[in-house]
């Protein structure tokens, strides 16, 4: 959610910002608008912008900005304050000489609101942001005149909550300031240049140096130089990131849509995920530094995600507990701390989340580290926040994912989960060479399993045009196929706004089956060996009420067709390893029905890629 860019250097800054928005646009918005500070130091900032996509803002802006050196740009997803033009960002203060940018929530702005009102301040919107050029004005004014890091630096000291901060000043014209609380931030680093965004693709066109904020920074830039201190004012020194993928990794790459280029991504990205940690046919993870007799210690796990990668935690939770012989909890992380869980020093909590920055998933793991709980991320954003200050950290290697629905990102979760476990259960000695022999081996052929799955879309583009008139789907599934289900029916209310509703198949005679008409789909996911009679049975049930049926099932599985009207079939593999295989037709099925349908595929309405409130 929200995009922030900013530039200082020697080139036209106002392309270059709106550039990057362009790049961050996956993120999710409703409104946009650019700040540029006057040319060769005029003391005046120009501020654009309005409700609706980028490219509003792209008419608006041409021919209306003078050149400028330093200007600073946003993309605004709405938490305080409805989408509209004045609650638009940047904000200014109130003599439009100090603007900004702000990604997060200012927990306490009513009682700043309140107070700079009563000082005399004039606000425009609706939005927690706008106290934050006010706030900045009035320590400038009155705490540190002529100093504007300093009043920088007071302001933030005043607020709480989270932020991701660019700021231009008048009274600073060649100046860029940046500071970061929760929300990720990073800079890329040029020569005789600087440009900020919320996510390394916006700066990718222009630089691999890459640095990532972490809390408490506070960045000074100018074409000269950067100064990066702590919001104490301690300096700072810290390496940059070399970024080794390029530009082309965050583009379609010849795919009419992102979703569908990520989808077709996933062999790779398995693969990637497996790539180092199988070795002589054994799971080895040294990057957790987890130990034999730390491993034994724990007394129960908690998976904790949000969305998708709750979905992931919940096809672990059905894998782990029987193999590492303890109870192992799946929980959502909005939920997790407000709820008095039951954690302690011999708990190990996993936090699951494809940006790292998911607001609820570090609320949860901090206050799990508060309780004296061992945690582990499971994560795709090398440097972000989960990654950092968790105890240790699984790099799910998916590389950036630009649309909204997560689909390669999950199969990667999915990956890691099965390796993590494995390798808990062999630490906990609950696993034989023979059969992590056997796992592995399976792990190490999904790659071309999806592949071979992926060569069938154009099956499942004709169920679509089957499926494409119905406005009510349930996923059915049970075991780890009730898991898939859930991911299955996210998948489809994401990017086509049709109803669709996950429930374990047993359940539906306990009230669901009374919606179940000729004018419902339902969608059976059959691949867990043991429970196939079962969802047959149920199976049975929505076809004598006149419901379409859709089975995902085994290769092997003769008889699903029988008694469904369209059947897709995945590769045979284990059956905790079904998971992977099975949401991918799902993940095709729901993109072709809303491609069809036509709707805004890589950013569904209402939706952000990531979550950095709570």
């Amino acid at each position: 959610m929200c995009g922030i860019a900013g530039y200082v250097g020697m080139r036209d800054a106002v392309p270059v910002v709106v550039d990057q928005l362009k790049r961050l646009e996956y993120r999710g918005y409703d409104s946009a608008g650019v700040a540029a500070v006057g040319p060769d130091g005029a003391l005046t900032i120009d501020i654009l912008k309005t409700k609706g996509k980028l490219s509003a803002l792209v008419s608006l802006v041409e021919g209306q900005l003078s050149e400028s050196r330093c200007a600073v740009a946003h993309t605004r997803w709405a938490t305080h304050g409805r989408p509209s033009t004045p609650n638009a960002h940047p904000h200014p203060d109130c003599d439009g000489k100090i603007v900004v940018c702000h990604n997060g929530i200012i927990e306490n702005y009513l009682e700043l609101r309140a107070w700079l009102t009563e000082r005399g301040h004039v606000f425009a919107s609706e939005t927690d942001t706008e106290v934050l050029p006010h706030l900045v004005e009035e320590m400038y004014r009155h705490e540190t005149p002529g100093d504007l890091e300093a009043a920088f630096r007071l302001a933030l000291h005043r607020v709480r909550g989270s932020y991701a901060i660019s700021m231009v000043s008048s009274h600073a014209p060649d100046t860029l300031l940046v500071a970061r609380k929760d929300s990720p931030l990073v800079i890329g680093l040029g020569e005789g240049e600087f440009f900020v965004a919320s996510d390394i693709p916006a700066v990718l066109p222009y630089t691999r140096d890459v640095l990532v904020l972490e809390d408490g920074d506070v960045v000074v830039l100018k074409a000269s130089g950067m100064r990066l201190t702590h919001l104490s004012g301690a300096s700072l020194e810290r390496a940059p990131l070399r970024v080794t993928w390029d530009t082309a990794a965050a583009e379609k790459g010849g795919y009419e849509h992102f979703m569908l280029k990520e989808i077709h991504e996933q062999p790779a990205t398995i693969r990637d995920t497996l790539r180092g940690r199988i070795v002589d046919g054994r799971v080895e993870l040294p990057e957790l530094n987890l130990t034999a007799e730390q491993a034994r210690r724990f007394e129960r796990v908690y998976l904790v995600a949000c969305g998708t990668a709750y979905h992931a935690g919940l096809v672990a939770t059905g894998t782990w507990e029987r193999r590492l012989r303890l109870p192992v909890v799946p929980d959502l992380a909005s939920e997790f701390r407000y709820r008095d869980p039951v954690v302690d020093d011999r708990t190990l909590v996993v936090l699951i989340s494809q940006s790292g920055e998911t607001a609820d998933t570090l609320a949860a793991m901090r206050e799990a580290k508060l309780r004296g709980a061992t945690t582990i991320a499971v994560v795709n954003v090398v440097g972000s926040t989960l990654a950092r200050e968790a105890d240790a950290a699984l790099y799910t290697q998916a590389g950036p994912e630009i649309c909204v629905a997560s689909t390669k990102a999950y199969t990667s979760q999915l990956t890691a989960l099965s390796l993590l476990g494995l390798y808990l259960a062999g630490l906990r000695g609950h696993l034989t060479p023979a059969d992590e022999l056997e796992r592995v081996t399976a792990l190490e052929q999904l790659p071309e399993q999806v592949t071979s799955i992926l060569e069938k879309q154009a099956d499942l583009a004709a169920m679509a045009e089957v499926f494409g008139d119905c406005h009510d789907f349930f996923f059915l599934g049970r075991g780890l196929d009730f898991a898939v289900a859930q991911e299955g029916a996210l998948k489809l209310k994401e990017i086509s706004y049709r109803h669709s509703e996950a429930l374990a198949a047993g359940e539906m005679k306990h009230g669901t089956l009374a919606l179940v008409t000729d004018q419902v789909s339902a969608i059976c996911i059959s691949t867990q060996r043991a429970l196939r009679e079962k969802l047959a049975s149920n199976i049975k049930e929505v076809k004598a009420r006149d419901a379409t049926v859709l089975a995902i099932a085994r290769e092997s599985d003769h008889e699903v067709g029988e008694y469904s009207d369209w059947v897709f079939r995945v590769p045979d593999t284990l059956d905790e390893l079904m998971p992977i295989l099975a949401i991918v037709p799902l993940q095709l099925l729901a993109y072709h029905i809303a491609r069809n349908a036509g709707c805004e595929i890589d950013q569904p309405r209402n939706l952000a890629k990531s979550v950095t409130v709570e």
